[in-house]
């Protein structure tokens, strides 16, 4: 399993828009992808799910994988919250 926290850039968080980007992000890869935030853990995959967690801009998530391209899932999502999902 690969972990990394990060910080979420944009200004309005995971709302619609980016949260697809995301869950479209997540689902290139193979491993089974986890986003949580506030103890509060998610399949990174589902729409529902990561919207359910409410993100907003500045709030620190963690993202998890496990599977064949663990490292490549997680550090993939984390450039694309760092980028502010081009916001």
């Amino acid at each position: 399993m690969y972990t990394k926290e990060v910080l979420v850039q944009n200004k309005a968080g995971l709302h619609a828009r980016p949260a697809t980007f995301f869950i479209q992000k997540a689902n290139e890869f193979k491993s089974t992808v986890w986003v949580e935030k506030d103890e509060r853990k998610v399949n990174a995959k589902s729409l529902l799910g990561v919207l359910s967690l409410g993100i907003i801009g500045g709030t620190t998530i963690t993202i998890y994988a496990d599977g064949s391209d663990e490292t490549e899932a997680v550090e993939g999502l984390v450039n694309l919250v760092e980028t502010g999902f081009a916001e």
